[in-house]
């Protein structure tokens, strides 16, 4: 039989603060240290912790770095980036099922957070279509392009396309901009009317195109773009 841990009182306490009062009862490093117990089970994890919060910025930044950046760091290795990933996807998984099904116009905020969770600490730009039925209810969240650091590349008979193959009445577009700045380029507003146009010949609705970055977001349609 293994002997205990000798870090086996401070996790004791900091599970029964975090059981006691939540998230915000610990710092980020702390919910981290809770992450990386299951990873190094024998192993004092607050070095590591306030290592991932340094390089990383936040908690969220942490599990949404990418595996080579998270191989970098003294003390990580495949244990450590498994649990970590399994964590963001558990919390993505969380937020698309809360949206699946539901009115998502009436559920914004909740949209704005799963897109930034989803897409806003990516390091190259992904465009993202949510499809829409006739109650303006979220029958399918699908990752449509992959681009560069600046740039991706959109087609809008093919968005309008996949709308008409799922029977969506509607859709909401989505992209990050990785330069952490939330305004639309011009190309970004020259294509948008491009696909509001293409979608108004048959019937598809484009609601609003959404830009997040890491800390922020912008609507097209706030803005007056559509």
């Amino acid at each position: 039989m293994r002997p205990p841990s000798p870090h086996n009182g401070h996790r004791q306490r900091l599970r029964a603060r975090f059981l006691k009062g939540g998230s915000g009862a610990l710092a980020d490093y702390e919910m981290l240290e809770l992450v990386l117990f299951m990873a190094l089970p024998r192993q004092d994890v607050k070095p590591l912790a306030k290592a991932l919060i340094k390089r990383f910025g936040s908690y969220a930044g942490a599990i949404s770095a990418d595996r080579a950046e998270l191989m970098a760091l003294d003390g990580v290795g495949d244990s450590v980036v498994t649990t970590l990933k399994v964590v963001r996807e558990s919390a993505l998984l969380l937020g698309r099922e809360s949206l699946l099904g539901r009115p998502v116009l009436a559920n914004w905020q909740s949209l704005i957070d799963y897109c930034r969770a989803a897409m806003g600490f990516e390091k190259t730009e992904q465009f993202r279509i949510l499809f829409l039925n006739r109650k303006n209810a979220l029958i399918a969240d699908e990752m449509q392009q992959t681009g560069t650091v600046d740039h991706t590349p959109v087609y809008p008979r093919e968005v309008i396309k996949r709308a008409l193959e799922l029977g969506a009445s509607a859709i909401i577009m989505v992209h990050n901009h990785p330069s952490d700045e939330a305004r639309p380029s011009k190309d970004d507003i020259a294509m948008t009317k491009n696909v509001r146009d293409a979608g108004e010949k048959l019937g598809i609705v484009l609601h609003d195109h959404i830009i997040v970055t890491k800390a922020a977001h912008s609507s097209f349609k706030a803005m007056g773009l559509l």
